[in-house]
């Protein structure tokens, strides 16, 4: 037995659950790739400060071009999208600036 969508409220439903399955949109290139490199785990926050720190993870910096190169955002080329996360990983730090140094 199929899912039946025969009310409004159930093809809302419906459209609810298939946005939820699409990236968010974003203004910017730049915080499209913001949230690519975060996905793919390449950054984190500093728990106590919020500041975004590079993990220094090979892997996940390459997941970040892959997904740029294979699911760019509307309108931007897939080389455009790889120059965004590139131009991201390249400014994010190591270490949070508000944390003390002997801290890591």
């Amino acid at each position: 037995m199929g899912l039946a969508v025969s009310s409004p409220c159930g093809a809302a439903a419906m459209a609810m659950l298939m946005m939820k399955e699409r990236r968010s949109a974003f203004r910017t290139i730049e915080g499209w790739a913001r949230s690519v490199v975060l996905e793919a785990g390449a950054i984190h926050e500093c728990e106590e400060h919020g500041w975004a720190t590079d993990r220094a993870d090979p892997h996940a910096r390459e997941r970040a071009l892959l997904i740029a190169r294979q699911d760019p955002p509307p309108g931007v080329s897939p080389d455009e999208a790889v120059a965004a996360v590139r131009d991201v990983l390249d400014t994010i730090g190591d270490t949070c600036p508000e944390c003390p140094p002997d801290r890591f």
